[in-house]
C-alpha cells in the first residue's frame, strides 16, 4: 500500500478531471509543410476540407461532422502538402474510435512520408463493429522533418495538425451503463461487495494517472467502520487502484499485489474520512474484464474474530497483545506506519514516545486487529 506523498513523486500531484484530449499541439510556424485537403464522406455526410494558409497549434474543426456506421468501410482522402517551400516530413490520421480522449497506435488509419509534390493518399479502413455510438474526434497531422510514426500530442516548428468530428452510429449503445465517472459512480450500499465488470466497452479515460479505461465505485464509511479491504485479486488484466475523496484528492492507491501479482488490492483506514470513491483502470493502456471484492471490519470486532487480545485500550503508553503470531504494524489515522514489531503469541509494545491519540494496531497486510487509544500525561 502506497500513500500520496509517494504519488505525488512517481506521478505528479494526481486528480480527477474529465478526460481530454491533448490540444497544446502542433506547428509553431504557419509556413511551408502543411494538409492541403482531407476529403470523405460518411452516411449522408461529408467533410471537405481545403489547407491553407497555415495555423499555428491545433486547427479545432470539430463543428465539421462525418456520421460513419460502427463495422461499416470508409475512405479517406488527404493531400500532404505545403504552404510555401517543398520539404521532406511524414503525416498521419487517427480516428479515436474508442472514445478515450487518445489517439491510440491502434487507431492510425492512415500514414504517410515524402517531400510535397505527391499524389493523393487514399486511405481505406474499417470502424470496428463493437465501436460504441457517441461523438469522437479524427486528427490529421504533418510534420515537416517528422518520422513515423508520429505522435499525435507532438509539438514541432513546420507543419499542421487539425482535427474533425466524426459521429459513430450503429453501434453499442452505452445509454445504460454506468461507472464512467465519479458523479455516475456506482453505489456500494453493502459490504462484503463482489463484482465482475469490463473496462474495455463503454468505458472512457477520466483518471489522469493512465490512458486506460476506467470505473468508478462509491462508497460512504459508517461511524462503526474501521477499515477496507478492496482487492482486484483474479482480474483478467494488469490493473491499477485508487481511492479519492469528493474533492479528488488521492487517499490511497495500488499498482500490483503482494499476493495476487499484476491485479491490485489495498487496506485503508476509514477513521475520518468520508465519502470515498474507487476507481478501477489498468495500468498503461490495459483492460479488460475484472473482479472486484470490498470487505471491512467495523470496531470492536477484531478482537472477537480472530481471538486476539490487545490491552489496556485505553493505554498509558504500554500495550500488550496476545494469542497473535506475526508482524505488527503500528499506524495513526492517516495509514502510516509509525513502529513495527514482530509477536510470537505474546508482546508488550512501548509506545511511550507517540502522543496520545487513536491509533491503529495491524498485522503485516494491513488488517486492522483494534484500535487503541494512548491516554497520557502530558
Amino acid at each position: 500500500m502506497y500513500y500520496l506523498p509517494t504519488l505525488a513523486l512517481v506521478f505528479g500531484l494526481f486528480s480527477i478531471s474529465t478526460a481530454q484530449y491533448c490540444t497544446q499541439v502542433g506547428p509553431s510556424a504557419t509556413i511551408d509543410s502543411n494538409v492541403e485537403s482531407v476529403d470523405i464522406t460518411g452516411e449522408s455526410s461529408s467533410i471537405s476540407y481545403t489547407g491553407c494558409p497555415g495555423v499555428i497549434g491545433l486547427q479545432d474543426l470539430t463543428s465539421q461532422i462525418v456520421y460513419l456506421n460502427a463495422g461499416g468501410n470508409y475512405q479517406l482522402d488527404v493531400q500532404f502538402g505545403t504552404c510555401g517551400g517543398n520539404y521532406a516530413g511524414a503525416g498521419q490520421v487517427w480516428i479515436d474510435f474508442d472514445q478515450s480522449g487518445n489517439f491510440d497506435a491502434s487507431e492510425s488509419v492512415g500514414t504517410w512520408s515524402g517531400t510535397p509534390p505527391v499524389s493523393l493518399s487514399i486511405f481505406n479502413f474499417s470502424v470496428p463493429a463493437g465501436a460504441q455510438n457517441g461523438l469522437t474526434r479524427m486528427r490529421v497531422m504533418q510534420r515537416e522533418q517528422g518520422t513515423l510514426p508520429l505522435d499525435p500530442c507532438g509539438t514541432y516548428s513546420w507543419g499542421s495538425v487539425t482535427d474533425f468530428g466524426v459521429y459513430i452510429q450503429n453501434g453499442i449503445d452505452c445509454s445504460g451503463f454506468s461507472g464512467d465517472n465519479q458523479a455516475e459512480a456506482i453505489i456500494i450500499s453493502s459490504l462484503p461487495y463482489d463484482t465482475t465488470a469490463n473496462t474495455s466497452i463503454c468505458y472512457s479515460n477520466q483518471n489522469a494517472v493512465y490512458p486506460s479505461p476506467d470505473m468508478f465505485y462509491k462508497i460512504d464509511p459508517n461511524p462503526s467502520m474501521e477499515s477496507l479491504h478492496i482487492s482486484l485479486c483474479g482480474s483478467s488484466f494488469d490493473t491499477f487502484l485508487s481511492v479519492i475523496d469528493a474533492f479528488g484528492n488521492v487517499i490511497v492507491f495500488n499498482d500490483d499485489s503482494n499476493t495476487c501479482d499484476s491485479s491490485s488490492e489495498l487496506n485503508l483506514l476509514t477513521a475520518g474520512l468520508g465519502t470515498l470513491y474507487i476507481i478501477v483502470e489498468g495500468w498503461g493502456s490495459a483492460l479488460g474484464e475484472y473482479d472486484l471484492h470490498v470487505e471491512a471490519n467495523y470496531l470492536g470486532l477484531s478482537e472477537q474474530s480472530d481471538g486476539v487480545l490487545i490491552y489496556p485500550n485505553p493505554s498509558n503508553g504500554l500495550v500488550r497483545i496476545s494469542n497473535f503470531y506475526g508482524k505488527v504494524l503500528v499506524k495513526n489515522t492517516l495509514g502510516q506506519v509509525l513502529k513495527e514489531s514482530f509477536c510470537s503469541k505474546e508482546i508488550e509494545l512501548n509506545l511511550n514516545d507517540l502522543f496520545s491519540g487513536t491509533y491503529f494496531l495491524c498485522d503485516e497486510l494491513g488488517k486492522v486487529l483494534d484500535k487503541i487509544i494512548i491516554s497520557k500525561n502530558d
